[in-house]
């Protein structure tokens, strides 16, 4: 089974108003999982992390009519069955099976919350052992699979496995035994198929785990049996489902804890990892990035603007030799720069970015070449010493070559593109045709440089856009850096010549 898109994932279950287990507690599990979770209500269920106060039954016509709508509308790829505490909500959620086949049943059989509360009439149990048979899988906690199997409740582990494959040959379901109610350190799992359901033949598979050392579980049987259902439906086989499931609960079990979520048995934390690798704040989008980064910098560029080498430049007043020194050192930082940009293009994820970062760096020592050929060999000029400011510009951008984040790198790649091409452009749109430096103006204002710095900021902005928090402030870190460098490259050739 292979699923390319969003699997949608039904829940029908009885509530928790404190949040913890329940529906509100499959949504978030299959949310976790990257799933789209829908939710039909068996049972209004006025519970808290002590126990179970009251439940209030809804019609079973109602279930009906809420079981239709979403399947009438919506493609179903997996359904997740929790509380029925009636005969006649099993009636009806059988008889919805039977019309709607969908791909992928887990059913947790509710009928003992964690707390001790029944929840299931006593009367309805054949009824569930029906419903059972039409499941992909089965996850009862201990007391259920009791039940189940109309046995004591088993005292240890090998009893467990015992009682799981006699329900499951009974039944004609693969079982889930779940150890987490067992004294010990460890916390096993297994899935258990003596109905050949899943191989053709019996399975035993077991994973152990160490207990996780808090009080905080509520829920727990409810989320690991939605995130069955959704790493199902997302193409996982049974065992692979249950590796990742076990490792997200796991994760958050351990930070079940900092929720501090009600005075008895707390609920789990569905999102401590993705919250912990994903962050809270909105990522922007591109557009967004690229028109904040360049207000941002945008002080530097008013100086950049207003320096007496800019305006030199702009009228075609400023000083041979102090031109011949900036190009001087522009020639020095085109060298670096060039290795810069192919480390960018070996660090590129893409076949069309490594390109893209391959013409620059073979564009710079172009063009390190014709401004030594052009301006200072014909002038008698050898090159001289890498000035500081040449020194501290290159030791950042190789810096964050050696660092091999490519994010960052090209962040601080982009600046030689962007604020180039922009004081470029507004040089050359007051320049005139005698202008003593039109030649090298045009470089700057090139269409050709003009569409390699719109695609440079496309790439960065974009790789921006989908990173995380920590390594887009990166990015804009290195960014900001580069822009003041170019600030003082373009300042340092006048200030030398005071």
């Amino acid at each position: 089974m292979t699923h390319t898109g969003i699997p949608r994932i039904l829940s029908i279950a009885g509530t928790d108003p404190s949040g913890g287990a329940g529906i509100q507690a499959d949504l978030k599990s299959i949310a976790a999982q990257g799933g789209y979770g829908m939710a039909v209500v068996t049972a209004l269920v006025a519970q808290n992390t002590r126990g179970v106060r009251a439940v209030h039954i809804p019609p079973a016509a109602f279930l009906r009519e809420q079981l239709d709508a979403v399947s009438d509308d919506v493609i179903i790829d997996a359904v997740k069955i929790g509380m029925l505490a009636e005969e006649s909500l099993i009636a009806e959620v059988a008889a919805w099976l039977d019309r709607v086949k969908p791909p992928v049943v887990v059913l947790d059989p509710v009928m003992i919350a964690s707390s001790g509360d029944r929840l299931l009439a006593p009367e309805a149990e054949r009824a569930l052992r029906d419903l059972a048979r039409r499941a992909d899988l089965i996850t009862p906690n201990l007391p259920e699979l009791a039940v189940l199997a109309g046995e004591p409740v088993a005292g240890d582990w090998e009893a467990v496995l015992a009682q799981a494959e006699r329900v499951s040959r009974a039944l004609g379901v693969p079982v889930l035994a779940k150890g987490g109610h067992l004294a010990g350190d460890d916390a096993p799992d297994a899935l258990v198929d003596a109905s050949g359901a899943l191989r053709g033949g019996a399975l035993r598979s077991e994973r152990v785990s160490p207990r996780i050392a808090t009080e905080n579980t509520h829920g727990t049987g409810c989320s690991l049996s939605s995130a069955l259902a959704t790493l199902r439906a997302r193409g996982e086989d049974w065992e692979g489902a249950l590796a990742h499931a076990k490792s997200w609960l796991d994760e958050s079990l351990r930070a079940a804890d900092t929720l501090a979520v009600g005075g008895g048995n707390g609920p789990i934390h569905h999102f401590a990892g993705l919250w912990e690798r994903g962050g809270l704040i909105t990522a922007p989008t591109p557009e967004e990035v690229r028109t904040q980064w360049w207000a941002d910098i945008a002080p530097i560029r008013e100086k950049i603007y207003g320096l007496d080498f800019i305006r030199g430049l702009a009228e075609g007043s400023l000083p041979a030799p102090i031109f011949r020194d900036y190009l001087a050192q522009d020639t020095l930082y085109l060298r670096d720069y060039s290795r810069a940009l192919a480390e960018a293009s070996r660090l590129a994820p893409t076949p069309e970015e490594q390109a893209f970062w391959a013409a620059g760096a073979h564009g710079a020592i172009a063009e390190e070449v014709n401004l030594h050929a052009t301006w200072l060999d014909t002038e008698g000029t050898p090159l001289p010493a890498a000035e500081p400011e040449t020194v501290a510009y290159l030791d950042h951008l190789l810096a964050s070559s050696a660092r091999g984040e490519y994010d960052v790198l090209i962040a601080a790649l982009l600046p030689c593109y962007w604020l180039y091409h922009d004081v470029g452009t507004r040089l050359h749109a007051s320049s005139h045709p005698e202008h003593p430096y039109r030649s090298w103006l045009d470089t700057y204002a090139d269409e050709a440089f003009a569409v390699a710095n719109a695609r440079a900021i496309e790439l960065v902005s974009g790789r921006a856009a989908r990173a995380t928090p920590a390594v887009r402030e990166r990015m804009y870190r290195a960014f900001e850096l580069s822009s003041r460098h170019e600030e003082r490259f373009f300042a340092a050739p006048v200030e030398r010549a005071r």
